[in-house]
């Protein structure tokens, strides 16, 4: 009979470790430092999450996402499921889990975001550290963390930290089935291509290239096999994809909501023409034969502007941001994001968008050491064996950069600085397998050991460029940013083989200098969080973002959106104020009082005491009716959704343009007892969207909205203010209609 002796002096959980502690395969610094840059993120990503603002749009759909579970699966805008969001539902799925578990709150909408973050530092971690081992992944993860777009983007509740997460996901399976030669992980990463595909549609797809020239470069597997295994892995990525869509389609448009973005309620037309080709229409793209509502944007063309305006510069920003915003770049002689197709003076729409002090401040401090990391380590890895792992990481990352690069500079972008964080991620990467290997180079002597000085030179000269741009914000900056850039190139050249400061303090001193040089820019802009005149604008961006040479004067991030920063003071009547960074509270620009009162805080739950007395008198008389009442537009609509969930039908989606309901449909409802209140006029944010976007700007219009607003002027009865306890509305200009019968 066997015997098993047991060890009498073996400590308990000998095979634990403390998470503190290094694996026995890394250097002991390798979790510590970890640990460290993860906190770094985390604070940097949560800072002010306390004083965090809705989304306007999307926190609507979260609102109505948490009410009833169909909501929640169709990404419907409104609780009663009448129409969709003009995207697809995934990236807003955590948000809505989110808000059901911790209750609805501005943070609790936030932090998924937040979480999403600190998640992709961490995969992004393994990927690096797996290519180019511990030191690299941790100058990865650095310049990730200190990225200002990679900062305002999980600050941000957009679609972008769901996407980047997923992509991420889907390059670590994809390393690993090209290191093993394995189906199943490579399966894997199709499954987590199309997640990303619920969070951002087709530009999840944009990254295949990259990782099907990975597997197909360096996996272990003959040819055959290899590309047999692609086909597949593209099967359950397009499944994974097309599923919400598929569910979508086959669902009797009866019993679903309409799909917003849309002339046919498709969600085909929604994603491909509507979110993907119109933002293309600068290079001759047409998405007429889609279905889908003309959105066109300004591109990779000189004269891209169109009518569908971005969220933040026509429809989510606020009355008075625009009139603000112009007025601080007169005054400030800044420069801005150039109206509705986001074009401008800054350089943020054209070929040459990436460049823009726009774009570039937020995003491409690292360019030119990424192009030469590259370049270099493709040079200088030929001839080694297909299977090379130094080169199959640097195809990934070159790959996924170049092809999101012209991606970008083709398409529209506007002042959406969030869609940068897939440009932050191979951009980090790349910093991080660079410095090692070229840092290996310069230690072994030869020619090559010229890269990596001329790289730290080239990126110091770019980022002190980009910093003199902005001549008022940290002066010394520039001048502090060319000296770390001269003096970590001298050091590097002294660290050279044969040199006499090639050994010693000297030669560790070389590299550090170098990290310094290239970081310290981008970090004085991440550091912004930090500081309420800058924080975070609503689009990602952090710190300044424009300027003037004439004026020099910086205009703060969240100036140019009209988005309230991070940790702004309260204004009157609980909302914050939206005014220029630094206004007192309640000032919240030209024909406001008290800011944006989209935001559920204060005791009135983000409406105006007119607007309550108003919600509540269409409730008391709703009777059996499915809305309280309708209104032209989502901006309409969005504070009873926001505040109090309130079945609201918005006419027109998004852009009030689209045909629903249509006039013939909004009638039925009317004569079936289905609606019997209408509220029309007031001016954006305040109760009702412009003319230009079908809303109730006049007679004469030719949208299903307009045509709704004339019939109610003509056919309902206008309901006295006095009746529900106001004087003069619940916001000037406005109007509510009682339609059907006994009107």
């Amino acid at each position: 009979m066997a015997t098993t002796v047991l060890e009498p002096n073996a400590p308990a959980g000998t095979g634990r470790r403390a998470p503190w502690k290094s694996p026995a395969d890394q250097p002991a610094y390798a979790r510590p430092a970890l640990l460290a840059v993860t906190v770094l993120a985390a604070v940097l990503y949560a800072w002010g999450i306390g004083h965090s603002q809705y989304h306007p749009f999307y926190a609507d759909a979260v609102r109505s996402m948490t009410e009833n579970w169909k909501a929640f699966f169709y990404g419907s805008f409104d609780p009663g499921n009448s129409i969709t969001l003009d995207k697809l539902p995934g990236f807003l799925w955590p948000q809505a889990i989110s808000a059901r578990l911790l209750g609805f709150h501005p943070w609790a909408l936030t932090l998924p975001q937040v979480l999403e973050g600190v998640a992709s530092l961490l995969v992004l971690h393994r990927l690096v550290r797996r290519w180019a081992g511990v030191p690299a992944a941790l100058i990865a993860c650095t310049a990730f963390a200190l990225t200002p777009v990679a900062v305002g983007l999980f600050r941000t509740t957009v679609e972008d930290p769901a996407f980047t997460l997923c992509l991420l996901l889907a390059a670590e399976a994809t390393q690993r089935a090209a290191r093993d030669g394995r189906l199943r992980p490579l399966l894997l990463a199709g499954v987590w291509v199309g997640l990303g595909f619920q969070a951002k549609m087709l530009e999840a797809w944009a990254v295949l290239p990259a990782l099907a020239l990975v597997y197909l470069v360096s996996a272990p597997l003959t040819a055959r096999r290899r590309l047999a295994h692609l086909a597949l892995a593209a099967l359950v990525t397009t499944a994974v994809s097309a599923s919400w869509i598929l569910a979508v389609t086959l669902t009797p448009a009866r019993e679903r909501p309409y799909v917003d973005g849309t002339t046919n309620n498709s969600a085909f037309s929604m994603v491909v023409g509507y979110n993907f080709l119109n933002r293309f229409s600068s290079l001759g793209v047409s998405a007429a034969s889609t279905g889908s509502v003309s959105a066109t944007q300004g591109g990779g063309g000189k004269n891209g502007g169109g009518s569908r305006a971005s969220r933040e510069s026509l429809t989510e920003r606020p009355a008075g941001a625009q009139a603000r915003r112009a007025g601080a770049a007169a005054g400030a002689g800044g420069v801005t994001a150039g109206g509705a197709g986001g074009r401008g003076g800054d350089g943020q729409e054209g070929w040459g968008k990436m460049f823009g002090t726009s774009l570039a401040p937020q995003t491409g401090w690292l360019y030119p050491f990424a192009a030469v990391a590259v370049v270099c380590g493709l040079l200088w890895r030929r001839g080694r064996p297909r299977t090379d792992r130094l080169r199959s990481g640097l195809l990934l990352w070159g790959t996924w950069l170049v092809t999101y690069f012209l991606v970008f500079s083709a398409g529209s972008v506007g002042p959406h600085i969030y869609y940068m964080g897939v440009i932050a991620v191979p951009l980090a990467a790349l910093t991080g397998g660079g410095t090692v290997l070229m840092w290996r180079a310069c230690r072994a002597g030869g020619p090559r050991a010229w890269a990596l000085p001329v790289a730290v030179a080239a990126t110091a000269a770019w980022s002190a460029y980009l910093v003199s741009l902005f001549p008022e914000f940290l002066p010394w900056l520039a001048p502090a940013v060319g000296l770390l850039g001269l003096g970590a190139a001298v050091l590097l050249l002294l660290a050279r083989p044969g040199s006499a400061a090639s050994r010693g303090r000297l030669a560790l001193a070389a590299p550090a200098a170098a990290l310094a040089a290239v970081l310290i820019a981008p970090s004085a802009w991440a550091a912004q969080v930090f500081n309420p005149a800058y924080g975070n604008s609503g689009m990602g961006s952090v710190g300044p973002t424009g300027m003037s040479r004439s004026h020099g004067r910086v205009v703060p991030a969240a100036a140019r959106t009209g988005w309230p920063a991070w940790g702004r003071t309260a204004g009157r009547g609980g909302s914050r104020g939206l005014g220029r960074p630094g206004a007192p509270a309640g000032s919240g620009g030209p024909g406001r009082t008290g800011g944006f009162r989209m935001g559920g805080s204060g005791t009135g739950g983000g409406l105006t005491a007119g607007q309550r007395e108003l919600l509540a008198y269409t409730t008391a008389h709703q009777g059996s009716a499915r809305y309280v009442f309708a209104t032209p537009g989502w901006s309409s609509a969005s504070p009873y959704i926001l505040a109090a969930g309130a079945h609201v039908l918005p006419l027109g989606g998004f852009t009030g343009k689209v045909p629903f309901p249509t006039p013939a449909g909004f009638r039925h409802l009317v004569d079936s007892g289905e609606l019997r209140y209408v509220l029309l006029g007031g001016g954006r944010g305040t109760g009702g969207p412009s003319a230009g976007f079908g809303g109730s700007g006049g007679s004469g219009g030719t949208t299903s909205a307009a045509r709704i607003t004339d019939w109610v002027r003509s056919s309902c009865a206008p309901v006295p203010a006095s009746a529900y306890g106001a004087t003069d509305g619940p916001v000037t200009g406005e109007t509510l209609y009682r339609c059907g019968p006994g009107r």
